[in-house]
């Protein structure tokens, strides 16, 4: 668009002044002296008659003023159709330097509106990445929940363990120190959260800003378009009396320009801040899926540890179960020879306590304590002192049985919690750990 308006017909040339003619005072005689017909009053003729003298006096005064009337007239003539031509060029000159203020006007408003246009832009743009970032942060804090019920789900079975198997061994650890970092990167998420939607928020309010501006500057430069369009020749101008006067609101250029250039700043710091913002996304994203997976695979670790040392005192308490079972069969065939023994011994014992018995009824000196008679006491108190020591060694042997069946009562139980854990470990807690969310959920493109 042309910012220059042709004027109506070109400037008219500077009119040279006329000479100025000389200025005379004109002496009008006076009717007076001896001659003079001043105050004779006769009657029946006209009074007041001018001498010829004075006649001619008359006419040369007349000539002269019609002269100094015609010399001035011209002069005023030559003077007004000065001004105008004056006034003219002047006009046009004013319509000019107006036209063409109104043309750099034009310039600077598309200048600035140029550079609002491109701010809206970039603002807008950066906004929608920082839209998408907020994206991630929230599909990120989703993702958390599953490494946290997991855990969570972890310990409460691991609590299920049962006798001394129910300890706080390494994997517990782990696993609480799982819970924290959790509860800790979801805390993290959530001020980052609102801190990207504060920025969400400022970066639109810079852009409404921006919008407003641009929008008063499309107003402004259609006005000053159709301004400078305006000619004399236009059909659609007429008189605004009051229209030369200043607003009271009005800025100044410097303002005006200010104004604009703050808002730009403004845009741009907050655009800025949201670009370093997106970076911190990026980097809290990052580490935390870092940090979530190094954690996740020292349990493991530990898990496989933990169910390789439980498996290994599991079969160590199964080969001792098994030792401790053949023991119980031999002690309980011990159990039984010793009670055949015992029983053995019965008829023997019978058999010497008779043959004493029968002996003691030997009449009178007969009775005598012989050979025989002191070898059969002897056998009985041989065969008692045999079956009490049978006797004794059956209940050693039965306390022994019964000592080795509380063994195996307690291994068989140790070996039933170390299996109770072996299964909660693997077929649980492995097993509900193979969800586990992978690097991308994590970080929140997922």
């Amino acid at each position: 668009m042309s910012s220059q308006i042709l004027v109506s017909r070109p400037l008219a040339p500077q009119s040279v002044p006329a000479t100025s003619l000389p200025v005379q005072s004109p002496q009008v005689a006076q009717n007076t002296g001896p001659y003079s017909s001043s105050g004779l009053a006769t009657a029946g003729f006209r009074t007041a008659k001018y001498l010829h003298e004075e006649w001619q006096q008359g006419n040369l005064a007349t000539f002269y003023r019609a002269f100094s009337d015609r010399d001035q007239s011209e002069t005023g003539r030559h003077e007004a159709k000065q001004l105008v031509t004056e006034t003219e060029a002047r006009a046009q000159r004013s319509q000019a330097d107006c036209t063409k203020s109104l043309g750099e006007r034009l310039l600077d408003i598309h200048f600035w509106k140029s550079e609002l246009a491109r701010e809206i832009r970039d603002v807008e743009a950066e906004t929608q990445l920082l839209v998408q970032q907020k994206g991630r942060l929230e599909r990120a804090l989703d993702a958390t929940d599953i490494p946290f019920s997991i855990a969570t789900d972890n310990l409460k079975c691991r609590d299920r363990r049962r006798g001394s198997e129910l300890v706080r061994d390494e994997v517990e650890l782990e696993l609480l120190k799982e819970v924290d970092l959790i509860r800790n990167v979801q805390e993290l998420l959530k001020r980052t959260l609102d801190q990207t939607v504060q920025q969400i928020r400022q970066n639109r309010d810079a852009k409404e800003n921006l919008e407003m501006d641009y929008s008063d500057k499309v107003e402004a430069y259609e006005f000053d378009d159709k301004c400078g369009r305006y000619n004399n020749q236009s059909t659609d101008i007429q008189f605004h009396r009051n229209s030369s006067k200043y607003e009271d609101n009005t800025s100044t250029p410097e303002s005006w320009a200010q104004y604009t250039h703050e808002n730009i700043y403004k845009a741009e710091r907050e655009r800025m801040a949201s670009i370093n913002l997106r970076s911190l996304i990026d980097s809290i994203l990052q580490d935390i899926s870092e940090d979530l997976e190094a954690q996740s695979a020292a349990i493991a670790v530990e898990f496989e540890k933990r169910c390789r040392e439980v498996e290994d005192a599991k079969q160590k308490l199964e080969m001792h179960l098994k030792k401790t079972l053949e023991e119980i069969g031999g002690q309980e065939k011990n159990i039984a020879a010793l009670k055949q023994a015992i029983n053995d011994k019965s008829p023997p014992l019978k058999v010497a306590q008779t043959r004493l018995h029968d002996r003691s009824y030997r009449p009178n000196v007969e009775l005598c304590r012989d050979h025989v008679q002191i070898r059969l006491v002897s056998e009985v108190g041989e065969l008692t002192d045999s079956l009490d020591a049978l006797k004794l060694k059956l209940e050693d042997s039965e306390q022994s049985l019964r000592n080795l069946e509380d063994t195996r009562m307690s291994l068989e139980k140790d070996i039933a919690n170390k299996a109770n854990s072996i299964f909660i470990d693997r077929e649980k807690c492995m097993t509900l750990r193979t969800r586990y969310p992978h690097g991308m959920k994590l970080l929140g493109y997922q």
